[in-house]
């Protein structure tokens, strides 16, 4: 009983929620994405896949890739390369190039490379 009292107390009075969530997606777009873990670390096709989508972007596919990279790459392909770098820009800086393939049915692949860091949480008792 008093530790529900305690928490109640401690949640009402100290701290704030996070800031906005910056949405880079203008609302009648949708960019199509598909996120590969390409660095070996488990879990960041996942993490990503939430920020893209804080961000406006439909993941509509995660997975992790057989290969390995240093560096995320996010590949253009739909001939769109200006929604590329806005996934780019959401996450935090990457390089992008234009391969464009129809047989997808996308318009962004991102290759998370082990340099890409997820953004931190908010703690949350």
């Amino acid at each position: 009983m008093a530790l529900a009292l305690g928490v109640l107390l401690f949640r009402g009075g100290g701290l704030t929620p996070p800031g906005r969530v910056s949405v880079l997606v203008p609302d009648d777009v949708r960019v199509t994405v598909e996120v590969l873990n390409a660095s070996g670390i488990r879990g960041l096709a996942r993490r990503a896949t939430f920020a893209l989508r804080d961000a406006g972007f439909d993941v509509v596919r995660f997975a992790n890739d057989t290969g390995r990279r240093d560096s995320t790459l996010v590949l253009s392909r739909s001939g769109k390369d200006d929604w590329a770098h806005l996934v780019a820009k959401a996450l935090g800086g990457a390089r992008v190039e234009a391969r464009p393939d129809s047989s997808r049915y996308l318009d962004v692949t991102v290759l998370l490379g082990a340099d890409w860091r997820p953004p931190t949480k908010p703690f949350r008792p």
